[in-house]
């Protein structure tokens, strides 16, 4: 009975989330998330592993990869980045894990992340990543096969773009 009503929960709310994140199926999508050119909402990627936490980076240790600016909290990480990126940029350009295993687009809460098997995940907010964490292989399986589908562009989400 207790799996049952569990079961029906998660259903539930993955119907709310559902509706909450935009579908992506035919719109094309930046390849990394960012917000006028800045990605992570500015939070530095490398001290996700450094320092465990979100940190905000700063303008002055910017670099520039696949047309967005990363921010970094000092030019140590900023200098691992460039030698590493792949092991330090947040998988699906740094959309919300859990809408892109669902086959959907958000934007991302830079506290809201997870380290697994040494790839950085980030959520939309408390629900997507409870519900993302609920089965994270899973989670990730699917983001996995949904992310190499959906269709990329370098153009920018504007209210413009169709």
């Amino acid at each position: 009975m207790v799996a049952a009503t569990r079961s029906a929960a998660l259903g539930v709310l993955l119907a709310v989330c559902a509706l909450v994140v935009a579908q992506a199926a035919d719109m094309p999508i930046p390849p990394v998330n960012t917000k006028d050119g800045v990605a992570l909402k500015g939070y530095d990627p490398v001290a996700y592993f450094a320092v465990g936490r979100p940190t905000p980076g700063e303008a002055k240790y910017a670099l520039q990869r696949k047309g967005a600016n990363y921010h970094f909290a000092n030019p140590e990480n900023r200098a691992r980045f460039e030698a590493d990126p792949d092991r330090y940029a947040p998988q699906y350009g740094g959309y919300c894990a859990f809408a892109i295993s669902i086959d959907r687009i958000a934007d991302i809460d830079p506290e809201r992340w997870a380290i697994v098997d040494g790839k950085l995940y980030l959520n939309n907010g408390w629900l997507a990543h409870r519900l993302w964490s609920l089965d994270e292989p899973g989670r990730i399986a699917s983001g996995d096969r949904n992310w190499e589908r959906f269709p990329k562009s370098t153009r920018a989400l504007t209210p413009e773009t169709p």
